[in-house]
């Protein structure tokens, strides 16, 4: 006599559609990781170049020395596509004269970018030391 055999192997209908879901949420859930992570790192860069903008001015101002710069409370805004090389940025240069003391001048550089949205800001003293 003939045996009849099951054939069971294979998957139904129901698991492959079961698996195809499971994986499309998966796949969805990496995509959105992704492009979180990608907003992050150029938010990341546009930090890390403005600092550096802010760090150049810094040094500039270092290098004239507190007899070369103004003698009473100064804003110099260098406006969007006015700085070299980096038109996406807006840098603002203050100096208040005797803040916190006579002697002294407080600078404060900011750099801002996206409209002024994001913005980042580095403060110093800079003391006349031959008094």
């Amino acid at each position: 006599m003939r045996r009849l055999r099951d054939n069971n192997s294979g998957f139904t209908l129901i698991e492959v559609l079961a698996a195809m879901l499971i994986l499309s949420v998966g796949l969805l859930g990496i995509a959105a990781l992704i492009t979180g992570i990608i907003s992050s790192n150029k938010l990341s860069n546009r930090i890390s170049t403005a600092t550096v903008i802010a760090q150049d001015k810094m040094e500039q101002i270092r290098m004239t020395g507190y007899s070369g710069m103004p003698v009473s409370d100064t804003t110099t805004t260098e406006d969007y596509n006015s700085i070299t090389n980096y038109s996406l940025y807006k840098r603002v240069t203050f100096t208040e004269v005797a803040n916190p003391d006579a002697g002294m001048k407080k600078i404060t550089v900011t750099v801002s970018w996206d409209a002024d949205a994001h913005s980042v800001e580095l403060k110093t003293i800079i003391a006349d030391i031959e008094e």
